[in-house]
């Protein structure tokens, strides 16, 4: 077999960041020369992430192919070279459904259709899509050791094993070795407890990770393999770090990937970690600041706009520069003066989201950005609601609104696209109200033309781009000439023009809004071209304000 597989499991708490160690692992593996790719198995009964609320979940990342999946899997592409689809994300969900849908077509031959072997069967099989596809498949699990919705994946996994060769599969076990402060003390007992947790499903870890704030000494290393039955240079010091693109520096630092490679057999170049030590360097040390307001409505949660933050950091690392990032409840907009929450902002971005709450506070921070000239990049909802705020206040359309917010508007400038046609007059989707809710919606790349001279088209310096998608309404085309004559410009299009993708305001030093979601694609040796020039024009407006 090709491909050699590593499991990460997480112990102790969750949170502990098993999708960024896997992605720096992917990293490391990367500059030795190897190809890597990933998959995430979590253990929760929705089918995908597509529906769950994000303050509990975080983020919805979504890949090239439409599948929605977790957050872990924009790590994974951030951090490595790997482009991921459905296959790469699996849930008990997802597990279930095809289970149940076999015994449905008779497939088990009317026999008593169990956990074991049908449900883990499956699990392997998803587990194997993986196989030939790369040198390394990443495979992380989700939830914490000793939850009883994740038995089923440990289960697999333990058989894994047996099934593909012993040779061939490596467990790595993240775990948490907290510091007492008030004892001066490193305990190793959670992590003890954790392995003896998984070992008592079978598995015993080969590598352990321990997540702490501070360098373990080679006393509790050779504690820790004690207890936990593993070779004392298997055991990494997984540290606390400024900036999450130092992870791979440290792991390697620690010889995580010597520790790989030799447990599985592997021979390689050398690493070649250059182009992490001059990322990790630009951002430690950058020669400016920008500050960037975010209206946005999950804004209690972080994780909910991870893939947002990660590239607005990407775009201060190309000018440069650090980016403060100031998190504006946009329901607490709606009854509050703009100028004193966004008048310290040297850029304004509105992001997506669903559903009526705080859409007004969107709306009032546009009008902001509009008329006080402060650079603004509005993104999915984002630019619907520039769209609104346009027709409302400067086209005079009172009222204005998304059908999604009041369906009985006279000005319906968003609304629900039921279907469309491409250049050969093929249908290509059909949506309604009555859909189920991850059909109703536009998900995956789509393609986009650009129009010449515009803000769209000198950042990408090329006229046709892919982007990808999470949304269900659309621009209205029926008040498009409307709006166009009042200084709308229609920047991005889809390639029969029916799709509006990108919007922008004339007499504006920086006002964009684009239906796809252009975060996803953005990596930190690669920032997206969309946010290099909105924080390059939040640079400017900046310097502008200081030398008024």
């Amino acid at each position: 077999m090709k491909t050699k597989f590593i499991f990460v499991t997480g112990g102790v708490l969750s949170s502990l960041g098993k999708g960024l160690a896997s992605a720096a692992i992917g990293a490391i593996l990367e500059s030795r020369g190897l190809s890597v790719t990933f998959q995430k198995l979590d253990p929760y009964i929705n089918v995908d992430p597509g529906t769950m609320n994000p303050f509990q979940h975080g983020e919805v990342f979504v890949t090239d192919d439409g599948a929605e999946t977790d957050l872990d899997l924009g790590h994974y592409e951030r951090f490595s070279h790997a482009r991921l689809g459905k296959k790469n994300n699996f849930t008990t969900g997802k597990i279930y459904h095809s289970v149940i849908m076999k015994e449905r077509r008779g497939d088990y031959l009317g026999g008593t259709v169990q956990v074991i072997p049908h449900i883990t069967d499956e699990i392997k099989n998803s587990i194997m899509l993986m196989a030939n596809s790369a040198d390394v498949a990443i495979i992380e699990i989700g939830g914490t050791i000793g939850d009883i919705e994740a038995l089923p994946f440990q289960e697999a996994i333990r058989q894994f094993k047996w099934d593909v060769g012993k040779e061939n599969v490596l467990y790595i076990h993240l775990s948490f070795v907290p510091y007492i402060k008030t004892a001066g003390e490193v305990k190793t007992k959670p992590t003890q407890h954790s392995v003896k947790e998984l070992r008592s499903i079978g598995i015993q870890p080969d590598i352990i990770l321990c997540r702490t704030d501070q360098f373990l000494s080679n006393k509790i290393k050779a504690k820790i393999a004690l207890f936990c039955n593993v070779a004392v240079d298997n055991v990494i010091t997984a540290k606390d770090v400024e900036t999450i693109y130092e992870v791979p520096l440290l792991l390697h630092q620690e010889h995580l990937d010597d520790r790989i490679l030799d447990s599985l057999h592997m021979w390689t170049r050398a690493p070649r970690l250059d182009a992490w030590e001059e990322l990790v360097r630009r951002i430690k040390n950058p020669r400016h600041s920008v500050r960037i307001a975010v209206v946005g409505k999950y804004v209690d949660l972080k994780e909910s706009y991870k893939s947002l933050n990660e590239a607005l950091v990407h775009g201060g690392i190309e000018n440069e520069s650090e980016v403060l990032l100031d998190f504006v409840d946009s329901e607490a907009l709606e009854g509050s003066d703009c100028n004193d929450i966004l008048g310290n902002a040297d850029g304004i971005l509105v992001p997506g989201g669903f559903g009526l709450r705080g859409i007004e506070g969107k709306i009032k921070a546009v009008r902001f950005a509009r008329e006080q000239k402060v650079p603004f990049f509005g993104i999915c909802l984002g630019m619907q609601v520039a769209v609104i705020e346009f027709a409302r206040n400067v086209v005079g359309m009172n009222g204005a609104n998304s059908v999604e917010f009041d369906e009985h508007t006279d000005f319906a400038v968003i609304y629900l696209m039921t279907e469309w046609y491409d250049h050969q007059k093929r249908k290509v989707e059909k949506r309604d109200v009555s859909s189920e809710k991850g059909g109703s919606m536009r998900l995956g790349a789509y393609p986009c033309l650009l129009r010449e001279g515009s803000f769209a088209c000198n950042a990408y310096s090329k006229k046709e781009i892919s982007e990808r998608h999470r949304h269900r309404y659309e621009f209205n085309n029926d008040f498009r000439p409307a709006l166009e004559e009042k200084g709308l410009i229609i920047s991005g299009t889809s390639p029969d023009g029916e799709l509006v993708e990108i919007i922008e305001i004339a007499d504006h030093p920086w006002f964009l809004g684009c239906q796809f979601h252009p975060e996803f694609k953005s990596r930190p040796m690669d920032p997206h071209p969309l946010f290099r020039d909105f924080i390059k024009g939040a640079l400017k407006y900046k310097t502008r304000k200081e030398t008024a």
